[in-house]
């Protein structure tokens, strides 16, 4: 009987892992390429002239040109405005009044506290669309529609989603924190903002980060709350080009490139923040 420790034995497994790990790479590499190809594809076409986009994915002479049309066929900069502006104060909505929330949800006791959580969390079950026409109602009766407050107002509550992520993040944090807190006079209010709310960043740039990529990406509700162009988005935007310029699929490329460059910007920038609060926030199972 051959030894454990047999050079064979131990070859065979080095060899083993090594394929395996080459199996895992290989297949890393493949999903990689499957999800970067359509923006590089998009890159490479926002370069070309017109009728070279089934070319060689390298442009032989980039049209920078391109670019400099999209301002020119639509108010691209006013759009980019508008759509900064709504998912900011969006944003900065979600991220108040769900960590509030969530703070609430885990740490103040009340009557009634988990039911209330519970039927709140259950409305994550009502599709999106069975909610527009009631919205859309609400934003008629107040005269919001064609104005930017239809495009702020509806999200800047919070939401369940955003709520549910604050109140597991806060469920992590040891409840020591909040006794020094209370031993050394703070209030309530003053035990949110100043103690738990600094530790909980990773949650807060978490629900962030997907408050802004929901916000910019968004195209039904803009498409039917907003007829100015003036307080237009870039989506609208886009599809506008399209309609007026169907035939002109560089700039609309070199269009849809420019919406994506804020996205990757925010991405890199929030990039560890965003996968440590991942990561961190499932952990309290309560």
């Amino acid at each position: 009987m051959k030894s454990s420790t047999d050079p064979s034995v131990a070859q065979r497994i080095m060899v083993r892992r090594s394929v395996r790990g080459l199996l895992i790479y290989v297949v890393l590499v493949v999903m990689a390429w499957c999800a970067l190809f359509p923006l590089l594809w998009a890159l490479s076409g926002s370069l070309k002239k017109q009728g070279q986009l089934n070319n060689s994915l390298i442009p032989a002479h980039p049209q920078w040109s391109n670019y400099h049309l999209v301002f020119e066929y639509v108010p691209f900069g006013k759009m980019f405005v508008n759509t900064v502006v709504y998912a900011g104060c969006v944003t900065a909505g979600q991220v108040f009044f769900c960590s509030l929330a969530g703070y609430a949800f885990a740490r103040l006791p009340f009557k009634g506290r988990d039911t209330l959580f519970l039927a709140y969390l259950a409305t994550l079950m009502v599709p999106l669309t069975v909610t527009v026409i009631p919205q859309f109602i609400l934003m008629r009766t107040f005269g919001w529609v064609d104005t930017p407050w239809a495009m702020i107002v509806p999200g800047f509550f919070g939401s369940a989603f955003g709520t549910f992520l604050m109140r597991q993040f806060f469920l992590t944090l040891p409840a020591e924190l909040e006794e020094a807190a209370i031993l050394d006079g703070c209030t309530v209010w003053q035990t949110y903002w100043r103690v738990l709310l600094p530790h909980a960043r990773p949650a807060v740039i978490v629900l962030a980060v997907l408050t802004w990529v929901t916000v910019w990406n968004d195209f039904l509700w803009p498409l039917i709350m907003i007829q100015r162009t003036s307080i237009s988005t870039l989506n609208l935007g886009l599809v506008w080009m399209q309609g007026q310029y169907t035939s002109h699929w560089p700039v609309l490329m070199a269009a849809s490139t420019l919406m994506l460059l804020p996205m990757i910007a925010i991405y890199a920038f929030a990039q560890k923040a965003f996968v440590r609060g991942i990561a961190t926030t499932g952990l309290a199972g309560r």
